[in-house]
C-alpha cells in the first residue's frame, strides 16, 4: 500500500492516514485478509466508526478513501458495491473566529519559538505542518514572501511575510544556524532530500 501511495505521489500524511486505517480494518476483522472480504465488511467497519468510534464525518470520509484505494489501487479489485457505499456529508458549520484582542491575548502568553511558530500562522495563513517544515530557502526576506513548498493537494504558492516578523525570524534563523554548524562540526549535518537527490547530490545534504 505504501509502494502504491508513492507511486502515486501522495503525501506522506496521506499514505500514513491510507496505512492506518487499512491497518485498522483489518485489526477489526481478526487480521482476515482485505481480499477475502468486500462490501459487507466495509460497511459494517464504517459503521462501527461512525456509531461507536463517533468519528468526525471527515475522518470517516478519510477511512473509506483509505479502503477504496486499498480495493481498487492496491489490490486491484473493481467490485460494484465499492461505487454503492455511501459518503458522510458534513453538516455546514459557522467558523469561530478571534478577535483582534483575543489573539493578541493569545500571542501575549506565548514566548520564544512557540509564539514565532503561532505569529507565522496567523500572520501568513500557512497550515501548521507547512510553518514546521519551512526550511531557509523558502524566506524572501526581500520581497517579504514566503513560499510555500508541495502545500495541500502537493501545490507551491507564495504568502506575504509580515513586517513585524522579521526581527524575530531573522533571529530564529541566526541560531538554527549555530545549531546546524554544531551538527557539521561533528559530521552530524543533513536535511531530508526528496526524490533520490541524496544519490544524485551526496553533498547536498550536508553544504
Amino acid at each position: 500500500m505504501r509502494e502504491r501511495c508513492r507511486l502515486v505521489h501522495y503525501s506522506l500524511r496521506t499514505e500514513r492516514a491510507y496505512v492506518h486505517w487499512a491497518r485498522a480494518f483489518i485489526r477489526f476483522h481478526q487480521l482476515k485478509h482485505p481480499a477475502e472480504m468486500g462490501g459487507p465488511e466495509v460497511e459494517a467497519f464504517l459503521t462501527h466508526l461512525a456509531s461507536e468510534r463517533q468519528l468526525s464525518p471527515s475522518s470517516h470520509r478519510q477511512a473509506l478513501s483509505a479502503l477504496l484505494f486499498l480495493y481498487g489501487k492496491v489490490l486491484g479489485h473493481q467490485l460494484p458495491w465499492m461505487k454503492d457505499i455511501g459518503r458522510p456529508v458534513p453538516k455546514p458549520r459557522l467558523p469561530v473566529v478571534l478577535s483582534r484582542d483575543e489573539g493578541q491575548a493569545i500571542l501575549a502568553a506565548m514566548s520564544g519559538v512557540h509564539r514565532l511558530l503561532v505569529e507565522l500562522l496567523y500572520g501568513t495563513g500557512m497550515r501548521i505542518s507547512e510553518a514546521l517544515g519551512l526550511r531557509v530557502k523558502d524566506v524572501d526576506f526581500g520581497h517579504r514572501a514566503i513560499y510555500v513548498r508541495e502545500g495541500k493537494g502537493g501545490k507551491d504558492r507564495v504568502v506575504m511575510l509580515p513586517q513585524s516578523l522579521l526581527p524575530a525570524l531573522r533571529g530564529q534563523l541566526g541560531e538554527c544556524r549555530q545549531v546546524w554548524a554544531a551538527d557539521v562540526a561533528q559530521g552530524q549535518a543533513g536535511v531530508e532530500m526528496p526524490y533520490a537527490l541524496e544519490r544524485k547530490y551526496p553533498r547536498a545534504g550536508v553544504s
